[in-house]
């Protein structure tokens, strides 16, 4: 039988920092609750790849986390994406990255959510860079 859990603001920043890979980009929560989730990550030159673009896999663990966070307002805490697709809109530069995310729609065992990230500009514009869409189902016991 499966837990439900609700997953707070302060769990989900937990969760976050623990996550190794979240720590070596950078990531850190601005918003979380109400059914949607938003990640940021200053952007650095190791983000980036040979032309000076952020790099598309540092776009997908925006998209795959913030994606997966936002669900976690409408399934609890003891979730796991169950797949996503990212369309990459245009190159990703910039000074920040900003994955919004919220869960359109969903049942007890999963939800379905979608993902625009942005790339911030020094004087504070943004440039939609990416969107993505995809689904978080709760995690069954082992």
């Amino acid at each position: 039988m499966t837990v439900d859990v609700a997953l707070t603001a302060d769990t989900a920043q937990a969760v976050l920092e623990a996550q190794p890979f979240s720590v070596l980009v950078g990531a850190r929560m601005t918003q979380f609750g109400e059914g949607g989730a938003t990640l940021e990550i200053p952007v650095r030159d190791e983000l980036r790849q040979q032309n000076g673009f952020v790099h598309g896999g540092v776009l997908s663990y925006a998209a795959d986390n913030a994606l997966t966070f936002a669900a976690g307002t409408v399934l609890g805490a003891n979730i796991m994406t169950a797949g996503f697709t990212i369309t990459y809109l245009r190159p990703a530069q910039g000074v920040l990255l900003r994955a919004d995310a919220r869960a359109d729609a969903s049942t007890r065992r999963q939800a379905l959510c979608r993902c625009d990230i942005y790339a911030v500009q020094d004087d504070g514009s943004e440039v939609l860079c990416a969107a993505a869409q995809g689904t978080a189902t709760v995690k069954e016991p082992r």
